[in-house]
């Protein structure tokens, strides 16, 4: 299994950095979990569908390797942590390759989403980029513990 979280955003504040890697740290090595960063474009044009259009290209090259897309959106379906839990569970045993895509501040193009096979929301509030990474990464971290009955994750 591979998991790669592709999110466009500018460089985020220390805090976030060292929660990501808090998390990321902790991640069994056969979940093989990297961060791939695209720099974010069109910052001249002003244009949202323009600079949607730009990253697109980015964010799909990021993905080309992965045989299950997942777009995160603020319509897109909410997971509990145990419903994902049971999703990393079926990518374990489809040795899946996952790319989880986060848009820039405009948000994803329509072809990004339409070559996604899913679309997740994370709450109904709204985060900056950089929260929404790290809250990914700790979910993942959180759908680890549960998997390994590890008492991180208590309810």
């Amino acid at each position: 299994m591979k998991i790669n979280l592709i999110a466009v955003g500018k460089k985020m504040p220390d805090w976030i950095v060292d929660g990501i890697e808090h998390y990321k740290k902790q991640l069994p090595k056969n979940y093989n979990f990297e961060i791939t960063s695209i720099e974010p474009q069109g910052r001249k044009t002003k244009n949202p569908e323009m600079t949607k259009s730009l990253e697109e290209k980015l964010i799909l090259d990021a993905a080309s390797n992965s045989n299950l897309l997942i777009a995160f959106d603020e319509l897109g379906k909410q997971q509990t942590s145990k419903e994902l839990s049971k999703s990393i569970e079926n990518w374990q045993l489809n040795s899946d390759s996952v790319a989880l895509i986060v848009g820039g501040a405009d948000g994803l193009s329509n072809k990004v989403k339409q070559k996604c096979h899913l679309t997740w929301g994370l709450s109904k509030l709204t985060f900056t980029h950089s929260m929404a990474r790290m809250l990914i990464v700790e979910q993942i971290y959180r759908a680890y513990t549960l998997l390994s009955n590890h008492p991180y994750h208590r309810s």
